[in-house]
C-alpha cells in the first residue's frame, strides 16, 4: 500500500521550485513559430494543424502523459451530435477506431460481447468510421503514435514561470515564456492549452474565475442556482431530508465532512465557487486484471458517514455511471447525491500556486480512493452494496505508472478567458446569431455541483447541478478563442476560451476542445503569414481553409417531433411560444410529448416560475380545452391551471404523476370563447412539490 501512495504522490507531485541558475549562465532559448503551452487533447490537435499548416511548432507541456482527460480516464466521450465534430477531432476518434478493429486490441474481452457499443456511423465521405468508446491506454498511445508520425516536439513536465519573469511582451505582444527549469521559448503566436489558463493570466489577459451573476451577461442558468434540481444528484430525492450533524438533528454536535457551514447565496447572484472536480476512474470487475482499491493514507470512514446516511436512506444507484469501455473496463463518473465528486474542495484551485494545486489533487485523490475503499469494505454499509462493490477495483494494466490511478484529475473548469467575445447561454441557445463560427458544440449544457449546505430546515442539500437541453448544435465564435485586442496580440486560448460559467458547461467537452484547438492553429497560421494579431485575421480568409480540412462551422438539426403539431385538430399552442418567466428546462426524456420537446422547472420553487399559453380564437362558440404533459413519478401531485373564458376564469387542478387517459392529453373542460377574443391559459408553480411539466395546450370547438 506503501508502495502505491508513494508512486501517486511521485506522479501527481508538481515543481516546488524552479531549477535555479547562475547569473552568469544565459538561458536556453528555443524557438518556434507556433509555441502551444499545455498537453491535452486540444493542445495535441493545435500542434499538428500547425505542421500541417508549414510551421515550426513546439508542445511546452507540463504534463508527463499526453491527451488531459482524454487520455486520463474519460473514455466515455460526452459527443453531443457526433456530425458536428469534425478534421482532427474527429481523426482521432478514427484512429481509436482503426486500433479496435485489431484482434490483438481485445486481450480481455471477445469483441463480440462488447458489440459495437461507441462505434459511429460511416462519416459523411462514406470511409471514416469512429470509435467514442476506449480505454485511457489507448488513447495515449493513439496521440503519442500521431505526434511522432508528425514530427512533433514535445517538451514534458515543463511549467510555466508565473512569476513577473515569466512571460516577456513588447507593447501588447508576447515575445518569449520562460518554464521553471530556465527555458526560454520564443515565438510568432502562442497558445494556452491548458485546463488551468496559467498563460492567460500570466500574459496579462483578462479572465473570470466563478459563477457570474445571471443579470452579468442576461442568462438564466448561470450564478447561484438554489432550488433548481435538474439530475438525480441531489438530496431531495429521498421523501425525508437527511441530517448534515455528527448527531442527526443535533446542530450542537457539528456538521458532518464535507458540508459548508457557509449560506448558499442568493439565487442568480455571482460567486467565487468552482463546479465539482473527480478523477474518472478505469475499474475492472475482471478478476485476472483487477486490482482491489487501495486504503489511502489517513484513510477515515467518518468522512463518508454521509454516504452511509445515503446509502440507509434507500439510494441504490451507484453504478449508474460505470460506463463500460472495452475489455470488461469502465469510464466511472459521478452519480448520486454523494459520489466521487469532491464538492467544494477545489474553490482556490484554478489560480494556486503549482504546490497548493498539489495538495489539492492528493486530496482529491485520497477522497476518491477513501470513498472507493469504503464501499468495498466498511461493516458498517448496507451487506448488498459492500459485496457488489467488493468485485471491483482498479484496473491493472491502466496508469501503471501512477498506481493504476487516473494521472489527470478531471479540472472540469478554471480560468475562463474574457476576451474579444464572451460564449454565453444566450449564443448556446441560438438566441443571438454566431457568424464567425470556428466549430460547434452541442452537448447539453452541463454544470456539476459547485457546493453542498444547509438548508433553513436543517437539512442537507447540494447546489450547482444543471442540465439543459441546447436544442441541437450551436457555432462558437472565432472572437471567443482570442483575448481583448487592447490587451494580446498574439495569443489564441482554445481551452479556458471566453465564454461564461454556464456557456462553457456545454463546450467544455473533450471533442470541442480538440475543435478549437485546431482552429487556433488555422488561426495562428494567417496571422503568421500576414503578419498581423490575431484579432485582425479575416473570417472570409479563415473559414475556407476550416472548411477544406473537415470541420464542421454550421448545422441546422430538425429536432424530430414526437407528436407533430401540424397532426393535431383544432388550435394547439406549443411550448416554443409560450410567454416564460423563471426557470423551464427543455426535455426530451418521457414520452410521449408534443413537438421536438417539453418543458420543466427541476422542482425549483424559487424564485416562481410562470407560463402563459394564448392564441386567438377564430370562432365564437364552445371549445375543449385540452392539456398535454408527460406523466412520471418525479411530477407534481398538483398544479393549478387556470382557463380564461368569456365568463371569467377556471381553475383546474392536475395531477401530474398520473397518466393522462388518452396520452399525453387531459382534459380541463369545456368553456365558452368570443368571436375573435384570445384563449389564454396560464400556470405557475408556486405552491407545488415535484416536477411541473409544460407541454403543449389544445382548443378543440365543440360543433
Amino acid at each position: 500500500m506503501k508502495t502505491i501512495a508513494c508512486l501517486l504522490s511521485l506522479v501527481c507531485a508538481l515543481p516546488l521550485v524552479g531549477t535555479a541558475r547562475s547569473q552568469t549562465t544565459a538561458p536556453r532559448v528555443r524557438e518556434a513559430d507556433v509555441i502551444v503551452y499545455g498537453g491535452t487533447s486540444g493542445a495535441i490537435t493545435a500542434a499538428i494543424q500547425a505542421k500541417k499548416l508549414g510551421h515550426t511548432v513546439l508542445v511546452v507541456s507540463p504534463d508527463k502523459h499526453l491527451g488531459g482527460l482524454t487520455a486520463g480516464g474519460l473514455g466515455w466521450t460526452d459527443t453531443g451530435n457526433k456530425a458536428v465534430i469534425g478534421g482532427l477531432s474527429r481523426e482521432f476518434y478514427h484512429r481509436v477506431w482503426k486500433h479496435y478493429q485489431k484482434p490483438d486490441a481485445w486481450n480481455h474481452q471477445p469483441r463480440e460481447s462488447y458489440g459495437n457499443q461507441g462505434q459511429g456511423n460511416p462519416a459523411i465521405d462514406g470511409q471514416q468510421r469512429t470509435m467514442w468508446i476506449f480505454e485511457p491506454h489507448i488513447a495515449e498511445s493513439v496521440f503519442e503514435d500521431w505526434v511522432k508520425e508528425e514530427g512533433i516536439e514535445i517538451v514534458r513536465e515543463a511549467y510555466l514561470d508565473r512569476s513577473s519573469n515569466g512571460v516577456v511582451k513588447k507593447d501588447r505582444t508576447i515575445e518569449s515564456i520562460r518554464t521553471l527549469d530556465g527555458t526560454v521559448y520564443r515565438g510568432k503566436v502562442f497558445l494556452d492549452a491548458t485546463y488551468e489558463g496559467d498563460l492567460i493570466d500570466a500574459a496579462g489577459a483578462s479572465f473570470h474565475v466563478g459563477r457570474e451573476a445571471n443579470a452579468h451577461y442576461g442568462e438564466k442558468w448561470n450564478g447561484v442556482q438554489v432550488g433548481v434540481l435538474h439530475h438525480r444528484h441531489h438530496f431531495g430525492i429521498f421523501k425525508e431530508g437527511i441530517s448534515p450533524y455528527v448527531v442527526p438533528g443535533n446542530p450542537q454536535s457539528g456538521l458532518l465532512p464535507k458540508i459548508s457551514s457557509d449560506p448558499p447565496g442568493e439565487y442568480g447572484a455571482a460567486d467565487h465557487r468552482v463546479q465539482a472536480y473527480c478523477f474518472r476512474m478505469c475499474l475492472t470487475n475482471h478478476a485476472p486484471n483487477r486490482v482491489s482499491f487501495p486504503k489511502p493514507e489517513g484513510y477515515d470512514p467518518k468522512n463518508y458517514e454521509l454516504m452511509r446516511r445515503v446509502l440507509l436512506a434507500g439510494w441504490r444507484e451507484g453504478f449508474a455511471k460505470f460506463d463500460p469501455v472495452p475489455n470488461f473496463k469502465t469510464d466511472t463518473n459521478n452519480h448520486g447525491p454523494f459520489s466521487t465528486d469532491n464538492i467544494g474542495m477545489n474553490y482556490d484551485y484554478p489560480t494556486a500556486s503549482y504546490e497548493r494545486r498539489k495538495e489539492i489533487i492528493d486530496e482529491h485523490r485520497r477522497y476518491q480512493q477513501g470513498l472507493m475503499y469504503f464501499l468495498a469494505n466498511d461493516p458498517n454499509i448496507p451487506e448488498d452494496v459492500r459485496k457488489v462493490f467488493a468485485e471491483w477495483g482498479l484496473a491493472k494494466d491502466e496508469f501503471v505508472d501512477n498506481g493504476n490511478w487516473p494521472h489527470q484529475l478531471y479540472i472540469r473548469e478554471a480560468r475562463r478567458l474574457v476576451g474579444e467575445m464572451v460564449m454565453t447561454e444566450n449564443e448556446i441557445l441560438k438566441n443571438n446569431p454566431v457568424k464567425d463560427s470556428v466549430g460547434m458544440g452541442s452537448y447539453t449544457i452541463d454544470s456539476h455541483n459547485v457546493q453542498r449546505y444547509v438548508t433553513p430546515e436543517g437539512f442537507v442539500q447540494n447546489e450547482g447541478d444543471i442540465g439543459v437541453s441546447t436544442r441541437g448544435p450551436y457555432p462558437i465564435s472565432m472572437r471567443s478563442l482570442m483575448p481583448k485586442k487592447s490587451e494580446i496580440a498574439n495569443l489564441l486560448v482554445p481551452v479556458c476560451m471566453s465564454s461564461s460559467h454556464i456557456a462553457f458547461g456545454s463546450i467544455r467537452m473533450e471533442p470541442v476542445f480538440m475543435i478549437l484547438g485546431e482552429s487556433a492553429s488555422t488561426i495562428a497560421s494567417l496571422a503568421i503569414r500576414n503578419k498581423t494579431d490575431v484579432q485582425s485575421v479575416s473570417y472570409k480568409d479563415l473559414q475556407p481553409l476550416l472548411l477544406k480540412n473537415g470541420q464542421v462551422l454550421e448545422y441546422e438539426e430538425k429536432l424530430p417531433e414526437d407528436v407533430a403539431v401540424a397532426s393535431l385538430k383544432g388550435i394547439v399552442v406549443d411550448n416554443k411560444d409560450a410567454t416564460l418567466t423563471g426557470h423551464w428546462a427543455s426535455s426530451r426524456s418521457t414520452k410521449p410529448w408534443v413537438g421536438v420537446d417539453y418543458l420543466h422547472d427541476a422542482d425549483a420553487k424559487v424564485p416562481e416560475s410562470t407560463a402563459e399559453f394564448a392564441t386567438k380564437l377564430p370562432l365564437k362558440g364552445r371549445y375543449l380545452v385540452r392539456m398535454a404533459y408527460s406523466a412520471g413519478g418525479n411530477r407534481t401531485h398538483r398544479v393549478t391551471v387556470e382557463i380564461h373564458h368569456a365568463a371569467g376564469v377556471a381553475k383546474v387542478d392536475v395531477d401530474q404523476t398520473k397518466a393522462p387517459s388518452e396520452k399525453p392529453w387531459v382534459d380541463l373542460g369545456e368553456y365558452t370563447f368570443n368571436g375573435r377574443s384570445v384563449g389564454k391559459v396560464t400556470i405557475t408553480n408556486a405552491g407545488t412539490s415535484g416536477h411541473v411539466v409544460l407541454d403543449a395546450f389544445q382548443w378543440l370547438p365543440i360543433e
